[in-house]
């Protein structure tokens, strides 16, 4: 396993290729992979640079109640990417002081759309559990992308207001009050499952389908048959791929707008 180059100074654990869910994989492979996502097939080969996909306990999470997928992947990324976020803008102010905020910004977008593009080829030849891997990936990617473009603005990515930005930013709600109720409401359940245990569940498909489709939507591939499609040999690599990049460079203008907008504002952003 190769780790992908450093961001923030820190280095990254890419997310691996999946292998296909032919057999269960031993505990001790499973073990070895720290990010893989629990139900999901075991990853086996890392590729150089490969994006990093969401945290373990993050899957669970996600797994366990669907239906709140992207208000969950959005509270864990402000929590565990935002300060990443700001030490890499820290980091090239200091290294580059003259740098321009939209040089700094494209320097982002242009990492993590390559990052996008990746998981795209990679996990998307593994069928239907392997498309949940890829969307989920995919949007935790994008969340990263987002919050490194708001550290080159001058916005703290740190700021509970980013989750908000990101489910916004990325359609899962249209204005920003109906984003604040479902963090809120995606919080609770969260305090909530880990105060009482995780209620009964449906059929493992069943949840892995609802899962993809929810952060399907997050990650801008907004038709459900594109999960379909990559369990297509052959066309599942072409579309995943230049699907990821597409949302994603699209997902890039959106935040660059914003955050061009709304300037240095001590990461409080003005009412929208």
């Amino acid at each position: 396993m190769t780790d992908s180059a450093p961001v923030d100074g820190q280095p990254t654990v890419p997310m691996p290729v999946p292998s296909p869910p032919a057999a269960p994989a031993p505990p001790q492979a499973a073990a070895a992979v720290p990010e893989a996502a629990p139900g999901l097939p075991v990853p086996a080969v890392a590729a150089e640079d490969a994006p990093e996909g969401p945290p373990a306990r993050l899957w669970d999470r996600m797994r366990e109640d669907p239906q709140y997928a992207p208000e969950h992947l959005a509270l864990e990324a402000v929590r565990r990417l935002g300060p990443e976020a700001a030490r890499w803008a820290a980091r090239a102010r200091a290294e580059r002081p003259g740098a321009p905020t939209e040089e700094l910004a494209e320097q982002a977008v242009r990492r993590f759309v390559n990052r996008a593009r990746l998981s795209g080829a990679v996990s998307g030849a593994a069928g239907l559990p392997g498309a949940v891997i890829d969307v989920g990936v995919l949007a935790w990617t994008q969340a990263r992308m987002v919050l490194h473009i708001a550290a080159a603005h001058g916005i703290d990515p740190t700021h509970p207001d980013r989750a908000t930005d990101l489910l916004v930013l990325q359609k899962v709600h249209k204005v920003a009050e109906t984003a604040r109720l479902a963090l809120g409401v995606a919080a609770g359940r969260e305090r909530a499952g880990a105060l009482f245990g995780s209620g009964g569940q449906a059929a493992l498909g069943k949840v892995m389908l609802r899962l993809g489709v929810r952060l399907a939507q997050m990650a801008g591939v907004r038709a459900a048959k594109r999960i379909f499609a990559k369990v297509i040999p052959g066309a599942a690599i072409i579309l995943g791929t230049w699907a990821n990049s597409s949302a994603t460079k699209d997902l890039a203008e959106r935040s660059r707008q914003l955050y061009r907008s709304m300037g240095p504002a001590g990461g409080v952003p003005r009412p929208r």
